[in-house]
């Protein structure tokens, strides 16, 4: 076996090595080119020509395939509804005080446990906005009631 094939096929296992011990899709591409380097080389002995395969076959298969790849094994968002609290507005049903840690609202018919943005105290009753979702508790505001003439 001629010098450069022994030297693509060392490349090809290592690349090979690298792309198992990461599984991230980083060496998969240059380890596809260095495989076409090492079955250019029993055909041709122009170590320019592998190189230009390799780098042909590992650019080609970086912009084409990986594309394709990435999108199946990324994981895929689940959407949930709880996304649509946010901005909505709901009653209190336990009052919010931030200090004594208890709070809970209703929104959208369903009961979220709340905490008061800032240290304000919210009594049952009163209607609050929902400005954002902290883990599984609700930031929400008093919103200020209009005065009925």
């Amino acid at each position: 076996m001629p010098i450069p094939s022994i030297c693509w096929l060392a490349a090809f296992i290592v690349l090979v090595l690298v792309e198992a011990a990461t599984v991230g899709l980083v060496s998969l591409w240059f380890a596809l080119g260095a495989l076409a380097g090492l079955l250019t080389s029993f055909w041709v002995d122009n170590i320019w020509v592998q190189l230009g395969v390799f780098l042909a076959v590992s650019l080609v298969t970086l912009l084409v395939i990986r594309p394709l790849a990435r999108r199946y094994i990324t994981p895929r968002q689940v959407a949930t509804n709880a996304d649509r609290a946010v901005g909505a507005e709901g009653v209190v049903t336990q009052a919010i005080d931030n200090l004594k840690s208890s709070g809970q609202v209703t929104v959208q018919g369903s009961v979220w446990t709340a905490r008061a943005q800032g240290d304000v105290f919210i009594p049952v009753g009163a209607t609050v906005k929902v400005l954002r979702i902290e883990g599984v508790k609700l930031i929400v505001s008093p919103v200020a009631e209009a005065v009925s003439k």
